[in-house]
């Protein structure tokens, strides 16, 4: 066989094309009940910080993507142990988790630094697995960026093509930075999640009238100092104000900026999503 045909058929077999993006050969095999690292190519993101923005100190501003180049995006994938079967049926549920500033990395091996909170952290251990119904992809962000709720969508699209997942059962939860990151996802695309679970994040009130239709539970400490509580509490009452009735805060007391450890291991949390 001439060697141009052999590169061709090895280039198809390392790269396949989704939507405009490229899987690359670094991704692990996903199996049920295995949480592996995949990557992919996906329009820039542009997503910078904007420190004291609005008066509100907000991380992070929606912008859209540079369509000029991409970059690679690892993630974690995870697939419950029932992956199969509910394949078969309807799909599985998609949780989408966004890290917190500390855990952002550009080499492959700070994709472990995703690990240290949240499901990420708990899906290694077998008995928070028997229980986690979801495809779980846990993105990292990269440093000196914000989350990018343009680019994340393009990451869900790919998801959703890749797996069999139930469009109406996809959630999302992040933590500090990722609590931002979570607001922007829902404004971005309001009709897109069944619940959502910001943990010490913050928005802007104008958005508002987008999140009135989401079951959201958003949690604070009180003693909050990077993320002060009153951005969540500015934000709930916003929503309420503009007629949401689906929206819960819980605010810790005496609990400074961890206000994601003793949320994430709550069953209480998860029993509440997993019902929307």
């Amino acid at each position: 066989m001439d060697l141009p045909v052999v590169w061709t058929l090895f280039s198809l077999a390392v790269f396949l094309p989704i939507c405009g993006t490229v899987w690359s050969a670094e991704s692990e095999t996903a199996a049920p009940g295995r949480q592996v690292v995949e990557t992919i190519e996906l329009p820039a993101s542009t997503s910078t910080w904007f420190h004291k923005q609005h008066g509100l100190g907000l991380l992070g501003e929606p912008r859209p993507v540079d369509e000029s180049k991409t970059e690679t995006v690892r993630y974690w994938l995870y697939l419950p142990l029932h992956y199969e079967q509910a394949a078969a049926a309807d799909g599985a549920p998609l949780f989408l988790f966004l890290h917190g500033l500390g855990e952002c990395g550009n080499k492959p091996e700070d994709i472990v630094n995703v690990k240290v909170h949240g499901p990420p952290k708990l899906l290694d251990k077998p008995e928070f697995q028997k229980h986690w119904p979801c495809v779980t992809v846990s993105p990292q962000c990269k440093n000196g960026f914000a989350w990018s709720s343009a680019q994340l969508l393009l990451l869900l699209d790919a998801i959703e093509k890749r797996y069999k997942i139930n469009k109406k059962r996809i959630y999302v939860s992040g933590i500090s930075m990722g609590g931002f990151g979570t607001w922007m996802m829902l404004q971005a695309a309001p009709h897109r999640f069944a619940a959502a679970a910001p943990i010490c994040g913050g928005a802007k009130e104008e958005w508002a009238p987008n999140l009135v239709d989401i079951p959201i539970w958003t949690f604070h400490g009180d003693k909050d100092v990077p993320v002060p509580c009153k951005l969540s509490e500015t934000i709930v009452n916003a929503v309420r104000k503009a007629g949401g009735r689906k929206i819960i805060l819980t605010v810790y007391e005496d609990v400074g900026h961890d206000a994601w450890t003793q949320t994430y291991d709550n069953q209480l949390l998860y029993d509440w999503m997993f019902a929307q």
